[in-house]
């Protein structure tokens, strides 16, 4: 398996490209802002061919490259329909400008083709299997993206801004709920074998078994009601 990723823009988000291997097909995840030379480079160095982007949830600095990326390749994005508004309106779903010289960089709106993703679907796309995790709390529609175990190769979990190596994705704009994202936690995290890889919206790989180890959210939710200890403010990512 081929997985190309790599930070873009402004707010480091990171872009992934996953194949079967190179010179294959390939699906495009999160091209966020400034992300479609990255994006080009890598389908160029690997010679790949892309047949899809898929979002792990609306925030423009996840979707600022979606429109053109999608038409350099004519494929369609796929996202969940309650974070489908922040592609035409980025400004609405952060609460606030996020400032015009940066705005006039951005190309905004939805490209020609776009699908909707639902839980628990399952999309085969690129010879891959991609199931689909609805896991609300960073905004009302943060999806995950699941692999599975192949072979030698652990599981490989496209976590977006659910969870992050040490943190989780921050809950105070438009959308997000404390509450909710540490319930999404409980149902899509904790589930998930130690092995599995995370890849997540940004910051550095990690595994399931050293977040359940020592991220401060997971370990609240696995202990369940009553630890009251003080965390600190999830601020990483839009």
């Amino acid at each position: 398996m081929l997985i190309a990723g790599f930070p873009a823009g402004a707010w480091g988000t990171n872009c992934y490209l996953v194949a079967p291997a190179a010179g294959e097909e390939c699906v495009i995840i999160d091209p966020g802002h400034q992300a479609a030379q990255g994006v080009a480079e890598a389908v160029a160095k690997h010679r790949l061919k892309p047949v899809a982007v898929v979002l792990t949830h609306g925030h423009i600095d996840h979707v600022a490259s979606v429109v053109p990326v999608c038409g350099a390749h004519d494929v369609p994005a796929w996202i969940h329909p309650s974070d489908r508004f922040m592609m035409s309106d980025p400004e609405k779903a952060l609460g606030r400008s996020i400032g015009m010289p940066l705005m006039g960089e951005l190309t905004v709106g939805e490209p020609d083709d776009v699908k909707e993703l639902a839980d628990g679907a399952e999309l085969k796309l690129a010879g891959l299997e991609l199931t689909v995790a609805h896991a609300p709390g960073h905004t009302k529609g943060s999806v995950t993206f699941q692999m599975p175990e192949q072979a030698d190769i652990p599981s490989v979990f496209f976590s977006g801004d659910l969870l992050f190596a040490g943190s989780i994705g921050r809950t105070d704009l438009p959308g997000g709920d404390h509450a909710e994202i540490l319930e999404s936690l409980a149902r899509v995290v904790l589930p998930l074998d130690d092995s599995t890889v995370v890849l997540s919206g940004h910051g550095p790989q990690t595994s399931i078994g050293r977040e359940r180890a020592t991220n401060p959210y997971l370990r609240e939710v696995a202990a369940g009601p009553g630890d009251g200890a003080r965390r600190p403010a999830p601020r990483r990512g839009m």
